[in-house]
């Protein structure tokens, strides 16, 4: 008996094969979305993961320099002679014609076995990782890269990130310009015991834990973040689909319930069954879901690689596997999404008396009441977002209230356009207009949640779009502003450099030397720049808070200036004193911006740079010539001086490297607003789909009473556009709203820069037509099945129980 109802059940969609595929594709686009977005944070953290393990040795603990300057090869003989168990690197970023790699320098023959990330099985390995000119030991695709860039021997080890390389301690040394300042100790597991503690042996030295997240993994959460929250919009979207497509298909099947529980189903036991086939549907439809997500993770992930490399140095791959652990949660969110989706349907079945389930209007009843109850929770979410946005802080805040903004402004809907249909409806003077609003405002119902997920796409796209805009503007200001020098070279080696020094002064207007060291400041490793005093920084460089006097205090060497990230986290302020690598003590005197640049970093004159770090490398130049110079210089450098073409770089070209890496940043999170446009557009067709196969008996006496189906269905297309318009009218305020949720909140507390807010209306614009192009496609074939419907058809409404 049970397997017979539940046969029954299923039936409905052999007849309905279009409500099913929109049922199905409604929990595999949802599905989809989500689990590419994980699939990509799982590729990029795995990366992060063997990255650390290989390069940094990031499971075992590290001996570093208290100063956060290199360590003495005399420290590490003492550390050696005391019992302890150390192996020396040496790393840093070195350049092999225009590709800069990680360099990292190792002793093959003390560093432990276990972090190791190439083997050595014989004296013949040994001997070509240490002889001659050096052997670097690189992946396949950094390999061919470096093809015809070093006479270096190359081996390819399939654990070494891209854009790595090891060598022997003494290449590394010699390539780096350590001059014997060891970077950091790696301490094996295996220890003597009674060692002598490490401050008594050398003080100057501080062991570090190791580290389960590794530095890189933490400096781009918030980009995965950023990911998994548009993700998880694109899937709330799809889920309406879900809920939309559910519920008219258990208000299509009432009459079946209603016989089933005539013939002895009891109410629990269809409910069960009802569970047990949304389950099969939504382990089905989520199957199909985690091939899609696949496919457009595959098709995402080089321009993530692209971004997390340009924009936080990280280097992942570029191509993505199938790993367990989202694959299995793209299961579980579309079985979890199902149920609450269905939830509400399922609550109706269970507490609906058998002849109220019979009844046209039982089920708009109860939508009129869980319309009351959705105005109330808009209110109370929209107010929560106000509150988050006044007194909270913190990322995870920042995405809260965009949570509680969206979907306070999405619950809100329904309530505004019933208001407005109301007062249509009460405008209206003839008794065709009227019954147009009336009829609309019945069908609301059921296209509700479509009109929600539209106006939360939209909202989306409007936001992000501000924010991407009134970014690439800002940058784009910012970038003519800090690269105002008209060519940028790099030296070979220390040699070259001292030659260039005496060579430009005598060709260029101005040289501006780009000298930096890395070292910890306030508990953070950053970069350390020294400016010259010159008026290219007084003119150009872009000051958010600075004293009157502060490119006076920088040349002097009494203050430094800091970047805004530092500023925004509470880690400096103007007037705060703070102590530099090596001891010395200097005063913040001013803020200035640093787009791009999600690190803290620090700028101090050029002189005190040159007296605290004497080993700093000197290789880097800006130089200052009429722009219609610049051309002549370059080709005099390359000709007479003996420069490298590939070691020089004009301004044009590094703009355009910058604008790219930026415009790069923002690929991504285009591409998942675009699918979750396209995700709303089909909620909206699903929907209106659904609706014209039960709307007959609301069509028929309108038919009757002389209204030609040619003109109903033009009411239909009329109903869509109204709609339409309202919703996209509702959805640039959410919009901009959002938009200044993410600069003014997201954006300071991901990245630790502030933007200005810039307004585009013929963005807007655009992006109305584009929804109102897939409104209208989402209502053509309802549209034509109303215009050619049979006549006899509409006659035999009034001949059905209904």
């Amino acid at each position: 008996m049970r397997l017979a109802a539940f046969t029954a059940l299923l039936s409905h969609w052999r007849r309905k094969p279009l409500q099913f595929l929109t049922l199905i594709l409604g929990i595999a686009l949802a599905t989809a979305l989500w689990s590419g977005v994980q699939a990509i944070n799982a590729e990029a953290r795995a990366s992060y993961a063997r990255a650390a393990s290989v390069l940094e040795q990031g499971a075992l603990r590290q001996i570093v320099a208290k100063d956060g300057g290199g360590i003495p090869v005399e420290i590490y003989a003492r550390l050696r002679r005391a019992g302890w168990n150390v192996s020396p690197v040496i790393e840093g970023s070195h350049r092999f014609g225009n590709l800069r790699i990680r360099l990292i320098g190792i002793d093959p023959l003390t560093m432990p076995s276990e972090v190791q990330a190439f083997p050595i099985a014989s004296g013949s390995d040994l001997f070509g990782f240490v002889a001659g000119k050096g052997q670097l030991i690189v992946s396949a695709r950094t390999a061919a890269k470096l093809s015809g860039a070093t006479d270096m021997d190359l081996k390819i080890s399939e654990k070494t990130p891209d854009d790595a390389a090891f060598s022997d301690i003494a290449v590394a040394d010699r390539l780096l310009d350590a001059h014997g300042k060891l970077s950091r100790l790696v301490v094996a597991t295996n220890q003597t015991a009674g060692l002598a503690p490490l401050d008594r042996i050398a003080p100057e030295v501080t062991l570090r834990e190791n580290q389960d997240h590794p530095d890189v993994a933490r400096l781009t959460d918030s980009f995965h973040l950023n990911l998994t929250a548009f993700g998880f919009l694109s899937f709330i979207v799809g889920l309406f689909i879900v809920y939309s497509a559910t519920g008219l298909s258990f208000e299509q099947r009432r009459g079946t319930f209603r016989t089933l529980r005539s013939l002895g189903i009891s109410l629990r036991a269809l409910t069960l069954m009802l569970v047990i086939e949304l389950a099969i549907l939504a382990l089905l439809s989520g199957l199909i879901g985690v091939v899609i997500g696949y496919f457009i993770a595959s098709a995402l992930m080089p321009g993530v690689a692209a971004t997390l490399r340009g924009l936080y140095g990280a280097s992942i791959a570029g191509s993505l596997s199938l790993r367990p652990e989202w694959w299995l949660a793209g299961l579980a969110i579309a079985l979890g999404g199902t149920a609450v989706s269905s939830a509400q349907s399922l609550w109706r079945v269970w507490r609906l008396p058998i002849l109220a389930a019979a009844q046209p209007r039982a089920w708009a009843r109860a939508s009129v009441t869980g319309l009351v109850y959705q105005a109330i929770a808009a209110n109370i979410l929209l107010g929560l977002a106000a509150m988050l946005a006044a007194l909270g802080s913190g990322l995870v805040m920042g995405f809260a209230v965009l949570g509680c903004l969206l979907l306070g402004a999405a619950l809100m809907l329904p309530g505004l356009l019933t208001v407005a249909l109301l007062g249509a409806e009460r405008a209206s003077r003839s008794a065709v207009a009227r019954w147009f609003w009336a009829d609309t405002r019945l069908q609301l119902p059921g296209l509700s949640l479509a009109l929600m997920a539209l106006l939360l796409a939209l909202s989306a796209n409007i936001g992000v779009g501000t924010m991407v805009s009134s970014f690439r503007l800002t940058f784009n200001g910012w970038l003519d502003q800090r690269l105002a020098a008209e060519l940028y070279v790099t030296a070979k080696d220390e040699d070259e450099a001292r030659r260039l020094r005496e060579w430009l002064p005598q060709h260029a207007t101005a040289v501006l030397p780009i000298w930096s060291v890395e070292g910890e400041v306030l508990g953070e490793e950053l970069q350390i720049f020294g400016v010259a005093d010159d008026p290219t920084y007084r003119e150009h460089w872009p000051l958010i808070v600075a004293d009157n006097d502060a490119w006076d205090k920088v040349a002097a060497g009494q203050g430094v200036l800091i970047n805004e990230q530092m500023w925004r986290r509470g880690a400096a302020r103007p007037g705060q004193t703070i102590t530099m690598p090596g001891g010395w003590n200097a005063i913040v005197v001013g803020i200035y911006s640093d787009y791009g640049n999600p690190k803290g970093q620090v700028i101090v004159g050029l002189n005190a740079l040159g007296e605290h770090y004497p080993d700093v490398s000197k290789l880097r130049y800006g130089i200052r010539v009429r722009p219609s110079q610049a051309q002549d210089l370059k080709r005099q450098l390359i000709d007479d001086f003996g420069l490298l073409e590939t070691r020089i770089v004009d301004q044009a070209a590094l703009k355009q490297q910058s604008r790219s890496i930026f415009e790069q940043t923002f690929k991504v999170t285009g591409a998942l607003n675009v699918l979750t446009l396209a995700v709303a557009g089909f909620a909206m067709f699903s929907s209106l789909l659904t609706l014209s196969g039960i709307r007959l008996p609301q069509l028929a006496p309108v038919w009757a009473m002389g209204v030609r189906r040619r003109d109903l269905a033009l009411f239909e297309v009329l109903r869509t556009l109204a709609l339409w318009l309202a919703t996209f009218v509702a959805s640039i305020p959410v919009g901009l709203a959002l938009a200044w949720v993410l600069l003014a909140v997201v954006n300071v507390e991901a990245f630790g820069w502030r933007l200005p807010m810039m307004i585009f209306p013929l963005d807007w614009l655009w992006l109305g037509a584009i929804a109102l192009f897939a409104a209208l496609l989402s209502v053509l074939v309802p549209v034509r099945r109303l215009a050619l419907i049979n006549p006899a058809d509409l006659l035999r409404v009034f001949a059905d129980e209904r």
